[in-house]
């Protein structure tokens, strides 16, 4: 059994479904990363879970404990710690003050609360800080507070709700580090709300992709990006080439197709999907631009070969984008920044066929 199921959730604010009916399960100790965009029910499920808001279906189990079908359980009684998006500590406490809060609140001897905390003011880089208040500290400071109070309590499970996206990109980086580090040291099944996807590619163990109130895919980052869903996964995770076609033809193993496109007559792609693999289904043939390989004469593949002008250049300090007309359709290239062509030249493209994937 998981060490969290989400059964069957369903919740709505008026005439907007925010959570469609999803099940999810979370194993002890993992980090999973709710992902999607503004409005698509991550913050809501996260706010299920800690109990801040009552579904109207559904259950939620957290260690075999039902907290909805056996009556209602409260957030002070569901164990678990959560970390909100704008620290929400106290200006007019200190940080010690702030972090033991819930300690002091449980009626937790003097000597032992001091000890959790120190404990805790270690693990989250705040020791010798203790007497500062929040006006005192810096942005990722405070969300290192905001972190400790939410952990020095030893939760069954930490959520955290876009905890860094108020902190500057450099510090959103590091920060991102330490909290995956600290939630495996620790043991800790967290989940954790962002919608961007470069850091739930760095922090989850698996990541939910959501959209509308739905869980469109659930998989480790890697399967994610290589293997997206569909359309809407493909384009929130990373870049992709999308060029519109028809399937025309289906090749010997059923996981390979023709696509007929703008400007190719035949490309081939892969499909893991054997229900658009079929003559006349309208699809996306879809390539990252990383797999995209750019040359200044034409190469030897007998396939997914197109030419295409450079239009736009975009540096990027260790690599260069290219936006390569071909025929009208734009297809983004990543390439080594020495490669010495400018805007208006030529290139040919080669599109492999084992990278270039079709969606619907």
């Amino acid at each position: 059994m998981a060490f969290i199921e989400i059964q069957n959730l369903f919740k709505r604010f008026k005439d907007v479904v925010a959570i469609n009916r999803i099940q999810l399960e979370i194993e002890k100790g993992e980090m999973l990363t709710l992902l999607g965009p503004s409005g698509c029910g991550k913050t809501t499920t996260l706010r299920c879970i800690a109990g801040l808001e009552k579904p109207e279906e559904g259950d939620i189990i957290i260690d075999g404990q039902p907290m909805l079908s056996q009556g209602f359980v409260p957030p002070a009684k569901r164990g678990i710690g959560m970390v909100f998006q704008n620290y929400a500590v106290w200006p007019h406490m200190k940080v010690f003050s702030n972090i033991v809060y819930g300690l002091k609140l449980q009626k937790i001897p003097k000597p032992k609360i001091r000890e959790q905390a120190q404990q805790v003011l270690e693990l989250v880089g705040l020791a010798g800080l203790e007497s500062r208040y929040p006006a005192q500290l810096s942005g990722g400071q405070q969300q290192r507070v905001a972190l400790a109070r939410a952990l020095v309590t030893n939760p069954k499970v930490l959520l955290l709700d876009e905890p860094l996206s108020n902190l500057d990109a450099k510090l959103r980086e590091e920060l991102r580090f330490e909290i995956k580090s600290l939630v495996q040291r620790m043991g800790i099944t967290a989940v954790y709300v962002t919608h961007d996807q470069a850091e739930a590619m760095v922090i989850s163990d698996r990541i939910a992709v959501m959209d509308a109130g739905n869980v469109v895919q659930i998989g480790n980052p890697q399967d994610i990006y290589k293997r997206p869903a569909n359309r809407f996964v493909a384009d929130f995770i990373g870049t992709m080439n999308f060029m519109p076609g028809e399937v025309v033809e289906v090749l010997d193993d059923q996981n390979t197709v023709a696509v007929k496109t703008e400007f190719s007559e035949k490309m081939i792609c892969t499909t893991s999907d054997g229900a658009v693999a079929t003559p006349g289904t309208k699809v996306y043939a879809s390539i990252r631009p990383e797999d995209v390989e750019v040359f200044t004469e034409r190469p030897q593949a007998a396939e997914n070969v197109v030419k295409g002008k450079i239009v736009h250049k975009a540096y990027l300090g260790n690599f260069l984008f290219f936006f390569i007309s071909v025929n009208n359709t734009m297809i983004r290239v990543q390439v080594a920044y020495h490669l010495p062509r400018e805007e208006g030249q030529e290139l040919y493209l080669f599109l492999d066929p084992k990278k270039c994937m079709i969606l619907s």
